[in-house]
């Protein structure tokens, strides 16, 4: 997920959430980041509408998330983000519909038309450039002043300000740009309500289990309830109550999820590439038929998922309505083929929560 060190299925890979300076979260920095625009990789074949419509309404997604996940050993793959974009309408949030989300993969070699052959240095860059043109365009594509992504829908007053589509000009349109347009005093820093708060995500490796974890594995199975005792502290009496009198396989595979994320609540991300996810519920788990082949033919696996907890830093509840999910479990090409610094989609997997499940997981 990050030092282009290459990972074995069984390694595990934290992400967590962090503040950082603006300049640390752009392209040139290779950054694994959530929320505010997509830091594009290759600055050529960008996605753009109608590839990223929400399948169920066709309005423009959000992006999400980004993971610079390069492969060691492998020179196409040298530098190689992952990102994620979702649908901003909860209505389209219907249980374990994966259709509000797309994931698209690019890829780089070292020595590429776009970045420098050494390594990004550690101190900010020279201001010798203007960072805010940089979030205007992309090596001569324009982009959408809302979201990032590729537009080149002008304003037809100002004929400065480029969007993805009618829906995006419309909303800037009505949240600034009517007081704004053709004002050149006015702020050329875009900003949006339609974008997630912005933060890095930074990684640690996920600390091996203790062994005692195979014994209560094993006493679930004999007994069923063993482990109430254990999620006293994090589950409500009355939830407990209900657990101990009618254990399922349900119960069982949520208390393991509890109980693996429970030494460090704080995981947004889960990063293990040919690895397996770590499931929510015992329903709704995809069979290996439901994870179709990259367009190149050749098989996706597994490679990171999101977990609930991202929740709580995305400004996304609001009364009695919500964008939402149990995991995002993303797959990829094995292979991580090439296609001329092409974004490549890749295949997403929404779990949600069983509705008793759906109150005891987000820390408050």
């Amino acid at each position: 997920m990050s030092g282009g060190r290459s990972l074995s299925s069984a390694e595990v890979v934290l992400g967590f959430l962090e503040e950082a300076e603006p300049w640390r979260l752009l392209s040139p920095q290779f950054p694994s980041k959530v929320g505010g625009k997509p830091a594009w990789l290759s600055q050529t074949g960008l996605p753009s509408l109608p590839g990223l419509e929400c399948e169920i309404c066709r309005l423009p997604m959000a992006f999400l998330l980004q993971v610079y996940a390069p492969i060691s050993g492998q020179d196409r793959s040298f530098h190689r983000t992952l990102f994620l974009f979702c649908c901003r309408t909860h209505e389209c949030y219907t249980s374990n519909d994966s259709r509000c989300m797309k994931v698209f993969r690019s890829q780089l070699p070292r020595r590429n038309e776009f970045y420098p052959f050494e390594p990004p240095p550690e101190d900010e860059p020279p201001s010798d450039s203007d960072p805010d043109q940089s979030m205007l365009s992309v090596s001569g594509v324009k982009l959408c002043w809302v979201c990032g992504c590729p537009g080149n829908k002008a304003c037809s007053r100002c004929h400065t300000v480029t969007y993805c589509g009618k829906h995006h000009q419309t909303l800037h349109w009505k949240h600034t740009h009517k007081r704004e347009c053709c004002n050149q005093e006015a702020s050329i820093v875009p900003t949006s309500s339609f974008l997630f708060p912005e933060s890095e995500l930074v990684t640690e490796p996920e600390e091996e289990e203790e062994e005692e974890e195979d014994d209560t594995k094993q006493a679930e199975g004999e007994e069923g309830t063993t482990d109430d005792s254990s999620l006293a502290d994090t589950l409500a009496e009355t939830d407990l109550e209900e657990m101990a009198m009618h254990e399922t396989e349900d119960n069982k595979v949520f208390q393991r999820f509890k109980k693996r994320i429970a030494p460090e609540p704080h995981q947004v991300v889960r990063y293990s590439r040919e690895g397996s996810p770590l499931w929510v519920s015992s329903q709704h788990i995809p069979s290996d038929q439901d994870i179709p082949p990259c367009i190149c033919g050749t098989k996706r696996t597994f490679e990171f998922q999101v977990m609930p907890q991202l929740l709580n830093s995305l400004s996304v509840d609001s009364t009695g309505a919500s964008i939402d999910w149990g995991t995002l479990a993303v797959y990829t090409c094995s292979a991580s083929c090439d296609h001329n610094d092409q974004y490549r989609p890749e295949f997403i997997w929404k779990q949600d929560f069983s509705p008793d499940q759906h109150t005891q997981i987000k820390p408050t």
